[in-house]
């Protein structure tokens, strides 16, 4: 069932007072890819009404009285993506489209989302608990840098006036606040809660809490900006992490409490298999892009442990990998068989990464991740657990269902990782020979090896060689299959001969890359700590940005070389980095 709409919906099931007011920017999608619902659902379930205001008018607050005053509080969410990144470019140019909205209508939601929906709640009513989330409000908890405004924002739960922010995956710290709440206790006295921030002017009261550089330092200092951000993911682990606090004027400090713990196979197949109608509400009359190519998928895991650097998953769903169980995942593939819409076709089975379902080792559950080395880089750890069996045996079973004719695997695959398992050459093949449509998607980033290194990225060598292994078992196949590689232009670190370097690689091996994905500094991740301070932040040694338009626009024409437009910028490019020999070479059809 639907979660209420409007007025009609609270008569219809004889609410007379809605407990919680959900408040998104996107239009209300009933799927478990959207965190609306989840935790809309998850509230219910736990006998809790709830009541949807998608992409409410912000002009005044009316929108916001829509079910009278909320029992026991607003939760505020911009939607599936940050607004800014939902509305602007790289180039901060507003985007034609929105795919979270019907007809992909633009004007739907503000810039900022979190804040201005914060700030019309509380004028709706001025005593009721305002609670923020999701991905905009989990990124912005502290202190960050603001690629839009090119600048240090404060922590968002200062901005919005909210009361609380629970950052993360929130299916345990929003049943733990509604008890709270329901029992009787203020607000202002939830100071507990793994999973979320508060702000108060009583430091004291916080135990063993690990004090962040001040607003005024990380404004005024880039090191100490860096130092901040080396300290906030050394404690994104819920088995590990400290309370963190961030000063700010006027008295007032920002607490993080360590995140909340992931949920096991059990609690998320729970969390997945919940009655969602998995399709948008009935009161949209256009298509939304984002819930079509959502509808037929599955998410089989959270978390990832690639530790990428433009990713800012360690500091959403964390490091930690949990996934669901191929039981769960059958059955809900089942239920899809007898969607009406549903055409044979499982569009996607993965999450951050397609083939990571456990958790990566045996030592996370007893003390979570290693505080001074990753899983992957800069090479596979050698107590990561390899094993595809899981992730290849739910896909056996979810194509040999009746009704389905293929499942494809689309979120993308750690190749490094797969190529560590004993295995892999005919995991390559079995998905070379069923789950692709004809091109598999895959994410090198880059080939130079100094960029690699800023991305936290594996090795050229490491790419090529899935590539060769996956053209092998196509051929094998007799199928006229392609990896299809991501690449991205201007990361920090990547220098002019990087790029050049990277062109030079699509020119021998034939390459002509339509697109290419500049790199894009969102809050909360390693790459825009370094874009803003030029500073690697565990070294502190410099680091080269290219920030210039000039800079980017020759990067992004180096790797797109073959378009005509782009020909004297790319001899531009090879003039000033002394390589204009190779111009002939480069540029030629």
């Amino acid at each position: 069932m639907f979660l209420a709409v409007d007025t009609k919906d609270l008569e219809e099931r004889n609410i007379k007072e809605v407990d919680f007011v959900i408040v998104t920017g996107d239009a209300y999608v009933d799927s478990p890819s959207f965190g609306t619902a989840i935790i809309g659902h998850t509230l219910e379930r736990f006998g809790y009404s709830v009541a949807v205001i998608s992409q409410p008018e912000w002009k005044d607050c009316e929108d916001f009285r829509r079910f009278g005053k909320p029992r026991l509080g607003f939760l505020i969410n911009s939607g599936n993506m940050d607004s800014m990144v939902n509305h602007y470019t790289v180039n901060k140019k507003r985007r034609k489209k929105d795919a979270y909205t019907a007809g992909g209508a633009t004007d739907k939601r503000p810039d900022r989302a979190v804040i201005v929906y914060s700030n019309l709640a509380r004028s709706a009513y001025k005593d009721v608990p305002i609670i923020i989330g999701g991905i905009e409000a989990s990124l912005r908890r502290f202190s960050h840098y603001d690629y839009w405004e090119d600048k240090v924002r404060k922590s968002i739960l200062i901005d919005s006036g909210a009361d609380l922010l629970l950052y993360g995956m929130g299916e345990r710290s929003i049943i733990e606040l509604a008890q709270a709440l329901e029992s009787g206790i203020a607000i202002t006295d939830l100071t507990y809660i793994k999973g979320s921030v508060f702000k108060t002017r009583f430091p004291e009261m916080v135990y063993e809490a690990e004090r962040l550089p001040s607003f005024s330092e990380v404004v005024a200092d880039k090191v100490k900006f860096a130092k901040s951000f080396v300290i906030q993911e050394e404690n994104a682990d819920p088995y590990r992490g400290k309370p963190l606090m961030e000063e700010y004027e006027k008295g007032w400090y920002v607490v993080q409490n360590p995140p909340t713990e992931p949920l096991n196979t059990l609690e998320l197949d729970d969390v997945y298999e919940m009655q969602f109608e998995n399709k948008p509400h009935p009161m949209y009359k256009e298509e939304i892009a984002a819930a079509i190519e959502t509808q037929f998928s599955i998410t089989s895991n959270r978390g990832c442990f690639g530790s990428c650097s433009f990713c800012a998953l360690t500091f959403h769903q964390g490091r930690i990998v949990s996934g669901r169980s191929t039981e769960s995942m059958v059955r809900e593939a089942t239920k899809m068989t007898q969607h009406p819409d549903f055409k044979g076709y499982i569009h996607d089975v993965g999450g951050p990464s397609a083939n990571f379902m456990a958790q990566q080792c045996k030592n996370i559950s007893k003390r979570g991740t290693c505080k001074d080395r990753k899983c992957l880089y800069p090479e596979p750890c050698k107590v990561l657990d390899v094993d595809h069996e899981k992730y290849m045996n739910t896909l056996r079973k979810l194509r040999n269902l009746d009704g389905v004719k293929k499942v494809f695997i689309r979120s993308g695959i750690r190749y490094d990782y797969l190529l560590q398992d004993k295995n892999s050459k005919k995991i390559i093949k079995e998905i070379a020979d069923n789950h692709v449509s004809g091109q598999l998607r895959v994410a090198p980033e880059h080939i130079a090896e100094n960029t690699l290194r800023y991305m936290r990225k594996p090795k050229k060598n490491i790419y090529e060689r899935f590539v060769s292994e996956f053209n092998n078992a196509s051929k094998d196949s007799n199928k006229k299959q392609y990896v299809v590689p991501y690449f991205m232009s201007s990361h920090p670190g990547t220098t002019l001969a990087d790029a050049i370097e990277l062109a030079i690689y699509f020119k021998k091996n034939g390459q002509n890359p339509e697109q290419v994905q500049d790199f894009y500094p969102t809050p909360s991740t390693l790459a825009t700590c370094m874009f803003y301070t030029g500073l690697n932040p565990y070294t502190l040694e410099t680091v080269y940005v290219p920030k210039s338009s000039k800079d980017k626009a020759m990067q992004r024409a180096l790797l797109q070389f073959n378009k005509r437009e782009n020909k004297a910028l790319v001899y531009e490019a090879l003039k000033l980095a002394k390589k204009e020999k190779i111009a002939g070479y480069l540029l030629k059809n």
